[in-house]
């Protein structure tokens, strides 16, 4: 499937605000929204933003309808979402995904927006942007490197190029491999493996990252995806931050993340590297999702080698 590029964000666009998920504390909404137009945007807030059902932030209608006019809507250039938490994976199919591929917009999330960003790859092809909500990362605590690549992803027509791999960063296993970047939450994708809305992964440079989880757990989730043939067609295994998900007392008895994905990829020619900033901290990587990536250990780089964004005739994003 040809990707489908949104253009840049600049300064003036309409921006509308959903909760494909769990609900978010007003306050940092608030925060968040203000921030936003302190830069130039203007903000649009979904009908149903504080909506309040059980653990969701509204009814499946309520947000599925958010969602629906923001991606109908010319005037809106993005759509941020509030927080994740639970429950975009239960609006995917009440979405209008022709309407989507009609008018590409910018999509950011994280971790359970990645239930969304899947689905839209897997049936528009878009090119969609994770590591960032409203409610957690632009409000009134903004960590700087978040923030920095948060305008940078979402603003620079140019390819991001190389990637930051910070202190954590180790090869598990060497090799070169290249294609395009697709991810987000382990957990979300196992949910969706099966399903329509999963895009086809073959030669990815599959990124990953989780919070919350016993080790067994994520050996479930991972020997999951080796199970339905997902590690042996992969380009690459990048590994994030797996935030509160080993604990010390379990030191000995449960293998660590790496032994853990050593074990399950045994046999494949398949580079994977770990401690990528991006995951449930403060400090993360923003990036798009379904762009060229190139992973080489033996620089080691991961690089980012095509653009988010369309570009019109005369050369401008």
């Amino acid at each position: 499937m040809l990707l489908s590029k949104p253009r840049p964000l600049q300064r003036g666009d309409l921006i509308a605000l959903v909760s494909p998920s769990g609900p978010a504390p007003r306050e940092g909404l608030e925060a968040g929204m203000a921030y936003l137009e302190g830069r130039g945007y203007r903000i649009r807030p979904g009908r149903h933003l504080f909506a309040r059902h059980h653990y969701l932030a509204g009814t499946d209608q309520q947000r599925a309808a958010d969602l629906g006019e923001a991606f109908a809507d010319p005037q809106v250039r993005a759509v941020f979402c509030a927080r994740g938490g639970y429950g975009a994976g239960r609006l995917l199919d009440r979405l209008d995904y022709a309407a989507v591929a009609l008018d590409p917009k910018i999509v950011l999330g994280f971790s359970d927006t990645t239930a969304l960003h899947l689905a839209l790859q897997a049936r528009c092809g878009l090119v969609c942007f994770t590591g960032g909500l409203v409610s957690m990362d632009l409000a009134d605590e903004r960590d700087p490197f978040t923030e920095e690549w948060l305008w940078r992803s979402l603003s620079s027509a140019e390819a991001l190029g190389a990637l930051p791999l910070g202190a954590e960063f180790k090869v598990l296993r060497p090799g070169r491999a290249s294609g395009p970047l697709l991810g987000g939450c382990l957990s979300l994708l196992c949910s969706l493996l099966g399903t329509s809305y999963v895009p086809d992964l073959s030669g990815a440079i599959l990124l990953l990252e989780d919070v919350d989880e016993y080790p067994y757990r994520l050996d479930r989730m991972l020997n999951h995806l080796r199970l339905a043939g997902v590690l042996e067609c992969l380009g690459g295994l990048v590994l994030g931050q797996f935030k509160d998900c080993f604990i010390p007392e379990e030191t000995g008895r449960s293998p660590n993340l790496e032994e853990m994905v050593m074990e399950l990829t045994e046999g494949l020619d398949l580079p994977v590297v770990a401690g990528v900033p991006y995951g449930h901290f403060k400090r993360r990587l923003v990036l798009p999702l379904g762009v060229e990536a190139v992973l080489d250990t033996y620089v080691p780089q991961l690089s980012l080698v095509e653009s988010a964004f369309r570009v019109d005739q005369e050369g401008r994003g």
